[in-house]
């Protein structure tokens, strides 16, 4: 039996390298961002409670984080319990941020084993628990002269109802007809995919909003939980864009209780077929979306130079 001392020797051994890593794949940002837009919503609360059944098994709940009808049913906590579930795609901060939060998942579940042994309640009702969700996010690099990628995203804003799951379901559909409608000017993408246990799900896509905002030099256009934020929006415009030199940038964080395969996007037919899957995720397989986008604002702009350091990992369509 292990001691609660060599339980977290092991676990710091393992988070070592994540955090050597993590030091390693920390991005410069752009010296003189732009300014930009932002879409999004969601809820992480777990699945209602389930009365417990003659048929569901012993007093002790077994099986950490596991699906809705099955799960992770073995000990151990080293790489063979994280790999199974571990598929992101594209690596960089990412796959890095998604690796912190399965390994503060595995923290966590050594810490509640060492202090509740059993799940449940006097009442007979027992948590039910949820299974991996999908994180999913798609850049894209655009040619400047998109001023209609632009207003589409500035007017869904204005409009969108953020606050309900049909709502973001109807904003991820509409974006994603905004950039299908745009492919003579995709000059950039970058697909990464990850799933995470549920209990991380809210602090990983947490995580990823935030280094996707902090590119933005603010946010002149914004619609999150329903609450509307703009400034001065009658007067907002679009500068003038050199059509080979300056791009938009458009970030899409997506979060789904259903595991959505998508292709790496390697190419313009691939990403095309992406944004189509993306755009027809049902509402009630969406748990949270995300839509970013820059520059938003008169006489911004967003130049190579800065399109590359602040998205390092888009790749060349």
């Amino acid at each position: 039996m292990l001691s609660k001392f060599s339980i977290k020797r092991c676990v710091v051994s393992l988070l070592l390298p994540f955090f050597i890593a993590g030091l390693l794949l920390v991005q410069p940002q752009p010296s003189q961002a732009a300014r930009g837009g932002r879409i999004g919503g969601g809820s992480f609360r777990a699945p209602t409670s389930i009365p417990r059944t003659r048929g569901y098994g012993g007093g002790s709940y077994r099986g950490g984080y596991g699906g809705y009808g099955g799960g992770y049913r073995r000990g151990g906590i080293g790489f063979p319990f994280i790999l199974p579930i571990f598929g992101f795609g594209g690596g960089g901060l990412f796959g890095f941020l998604i690796l912190m939060a399965i390994a503060g998942t595995i923290v966590n579940s050594i810490r509640g084993g060492l202090n509740n042994p059993s799940i449940g309640t006097s009442n007979g009702v027992v948590e039910r628990s949820p299974g991996s969700v999908t994180m999913i996010q798609i850049q894209l690099g655009l040619l400047a002269t998109a001023k209609q990628l632009q207003e589409g995203l500035r007017n869904l804003a204005l409009t969108a109802d953020t606050a309900s799951s049909n709502g973001l379901q109807k904003v991820l559909q509409e974006t994603t007809l905004c950039l299908l409608r745009q492919p003579d000017l995709w000059v950039y993408s970058n697909l990464e995919t990850g799933e995470v246990p549920f209990a991380s799900a809210e602090s990983t896509f947490n995580r990823l909003s935030m280094t996707e905002r902090s590119k933005l030099k603010s946010e002149i256009t914004s619609n999150v939980f329903g609450q509307l934020s703009s400034s001065n929006t009658a007067t907002i415009a679009s500068g003038e864009a050199d059509e080979t030199n300056e791009y938009i940038a458009v970030t899409l964080l997506v979060a789904s209780s259903k595991r959505v395969n998508l292709n790496q996007t390697s190419s313009s037919e691939l990403l095309r077929e992406n944004l189509q899957i993306l755009g027809a995720i049902p509402s009630t397989d969406l748990i949270a979306l995300e839509v970013i986008w820059q520059p938003e604002g008169q006489g911004d702009v967003l130049s190579a130079e800065e399109l590359v350091t602040a998205y390092p990992n888009l790749k060349h369509l």
